[in-house]
């Protein structure tokens, strides 16, 4: 809760749309049409456009190009940033659409993925708004049965479908919107058929719990309620993250996080939070080894409402 005790948004989700299902379906059917090549064209205007235009977006770009690089960025390279995020967008209407012939894909950690998997109980993957987190489903191919579920905030599943049905009306995911009443059970309900369940952990309401840890050289906010909620159901959680590497180039990671199959509820807190501190330093590690990958366009280090941590 903020200082004046007045709930309030997190920036991230004060930011208006800057697309909308028409424009979404004209590029969807320029890409397929034109080829992944071609269409690739487009992507240059569109990251000079929010470089130039965008000036709260230019500035997180550079803040955080300077902690992960460790020096000032060029210009040249918060250009590179914007147009790996472009890039991941656009890569996305041929993944829906089960183009993966059409890339390179790497899998590290796989014998993670499959040891979690393995238990037939559903598992967590918690992943960050870095890459494409859309690269599971590749993963999928060869997995067969495999089912994956995305488990967000009620406004983003909304957002999320609408421009998921906009790309391909075929492809909209199974998501579970967050806040419900019956979300909990939802959630429980889906693992309990064995369903992977995908989290985008990197991003925390005003209101959430939180931790502060360090990240990049300075203290963020990381919020607490996925992993809680991972601890609560007795779920394996493994890291997972699907890099872009340049051309058709994507290495997708998995890292095992923690397992509170047999975590009591004594020591329930203290595995969620080393938990969270575990996850921290591998999205930090990743951020460094391909820094144009991470897309938060906002101050990610701007601690929303209380600053410091709070208790699960």
């Amino acid at each position: 809760m903020s200082p004046s005790g007045v709930e309030h948004r997190a920036e991230w989700l004060k930011r208006p749309e800057r697309s909308n299902r028409l424009m979404l379906r004209v590029m969807s059917w320029i890409s397929l049409t034109l080829g992944r090549s071609l269409s690739r064209g487009v992507l240059v205007g569109i990251s000079l456009y929010f470089l130039l235009f965008s000036p709260r977006a230019r500035a997180a770009s550079r803040g955080y190009l300077q902690r992960a690089l460790g020096r000032a960025p060029r210009l040249s390279e918060q250009f590179r940033h914007f147009h790996s995020f472009a890039t991941c967008i656009h890569d996305r209407v041929y993944l829906l659409n089960g183009r993966y012939d059409l890339f390179d894909i790497q899998v590290h950690g796989r014998e993670v993925f499959d040891a979690a998997y393995a238990s037939g109980q559903g598992l967590f993957l918690m992943g960050a708004h870095m890459g494409s987190f859309e690269l599971v489903r590749a993963v999928g191919r060869q997995q067969p049965g495999l089912r994956v579920a995305m488990v967000m905030y009620e406004e983003n599943a909304r957002q999320i479908n609408a421009a998921l049905a906009a790309i391909c009306p075929a492809a909209v995911q199974d998501i579970i919107p967050l806040g419900q009443l019956d979300s909990m059970l939802q959630v429980q309900a889906r693992l309990d058929e064995g369903v992977v369940l995908g989290v985008l952990a990197d991003r925390a309401l005003d209101t959430g719990p939180t931790q502060t840890l360090p990240f990049l050289g300075q203290p963020a906010a990381f919020p607490l309620s996925s992993m809680r909620l991972a601890a609560m159901l007795k779920r394996p959680v493994v890291f997972m993250t699907g890099l872009y590497l340049g051309g058709n180039r994507y290495a997708i990671h998995f890292e095992k996080l923690a397992d509170f199959s047999q975590v009591e509820r004594a020591g329930r807190d203290a595995a969620i939070r080393q938990a969270v501190s575990d996850y921290a330093a591998c999205l930090e590690r990743h951020c460094r080894a391909e820094p144009y990958n991470w897309f938060n366009f906002f101050d990610f280090w701007r601690t929303p409402g209380d600053a410091g941590s709070k208790a699960p």
